[in-house]
């Protein structure tokens, strides 16, 4: 019969985010704010041939950008960290280009659109190797995250496309 040794509480600890972590992850999650907010503005002003399906695709990207700024926020918190989405917060240090007010045409908001979708593509990519040293497990969400993104950018962009 084999016994094991039991821990005490007072040794058990749990990972939490050095501040260079939680930087990166406020980063990211203020960049999927604004696309969430920018994919929005996006939906309610696009004009032109093909408008449902665009109308369509951009709810997939707002929806895919609102629940991974819950995932990263929520994990923000896992971490003990502290997620910050207010709207002054997100409109002061956010990395997407502002969106331009008024209507547009279909193709002008695919280009638009996937641009902003790059930019916060390029800002997970840039936390991501940091991030990796720190929390491997953090890294495979940013690695999902990245796919969810550039696969809705090249269906977005794919609207433009010339053959």
């Amino acid at each position: 019969m084999s016994t094991s040794a039991r821990t005490p509480e007072t040794d058990i600890t749990h990972f939490q985010a050095s501040p260079a972590l939680s930087a990166s992850l406020q980063q990211v999650l203020v960049d999927l704010i604004e696309l969430h907010l920018q994919g929005k503005q996006a939906h309610w002003n696009v004009v032109g041939s093909n408008f449902r399906d665009l109308h369509l695709q951009l709810d997939e990207l707002v929806d895919f950008a609102r629940e991974s700024s819950d995932t990263i926020a929520e994990r923000m918190r896992a971490l003990d960290g502290l997620p910050d989405g207010r709207s002054d917060t997100v409109a002061a240090s956010t990395t997407l280009p502002e969106f331009p007010p008024y209507e547009h045409s279909t193709g002008d908001i695919v280009d638009l659109i996937t641009t902003r979708t790059y930019a916060a593509v390029n800002t997970l990519r840039a936390v991501h190797d940091g991030v990796d040293d720190e929390d491997p497990t953090t890294a495979d969400i940013l690695h999902q995250l990245i796919d969810g993104l550039e696969k809705l950018a090249w269906l977005i962009k794919s609207e433009n496309r010339k053959v």
